[in-house]
């Protein structure tokens, strides 16, 4: 299969370019995820214990938003489960950046990748305190499933996929 790469989108606030998983910025902004986590569950997954390789094209991306004098926004990756489940990860946007539509923008920059990349379903896990990122994803589309992670509270997290 050829992949041709989309010109990510922008605005006249922000852009959005694929960055690697370890990127300084990224990292910053993955700090920002964990601790929201951490608040809302009192524990989260630590972002530093996924191999960066793990989001690396063509197995994978990365996204990094940030606005016109270059501030880190907001974030998100992509990366193969099986031959055809892409899983998205790390989805974040920074409290102050939020109401302006950046998730929903990287979360359709990255299904549309991952299908150009042979992806025929998404899925992901968000915690069920995170009313918003549940609204967002039910908004595009995602429906609930059963856990795809053993180690997980069904009290806590919930699972989610989309046909691409």
């Amino acid at each position: 299969m050829t992949h041709t790469t989309r010109p990510a989108p922008q605005s006249a606030a922000w852009t959005m370019t694929p960055a690697p998983y370890d990127d300084p910025e990224v990292q910053q902004l993955l700090l920002g995820l964990h601790n929201e986590q951490r608040s809302m569950y009192g524990f989260a997954d630590n972002p530093a214990d996924t191999p960066a390789s793990q989001f690396a094209p063509p197995h994978g991306l990365f996204l990094l938003v940030q606005n016109e004098i270059g501030d880190a926004l907001g974030c998100g990756g992509w990366r193969f489960l099986g031959t055809q489940t892409a899983e998205i990860k790390r989805m974040y946007v920074r409290p102050e950046a939020r109401a302006q539509s950046l998730g929903r923008e990287i979360l359709l920059h990255l299904e549309a990748d991952a299908k150009d990349r042979g992806a025929t379903f998404a899925q992901l896990e968000t915690g069920v305190a995170n009313t918003a990122a549940l609204a967002l994803y039910r908004a595009q589309g995602y429906m609930p499933i059963t856990s795809y992670r053993p180690d997980r509270n069904p009290d806590v997290n919930r699972a989610l996929r989309k046909d691409l």
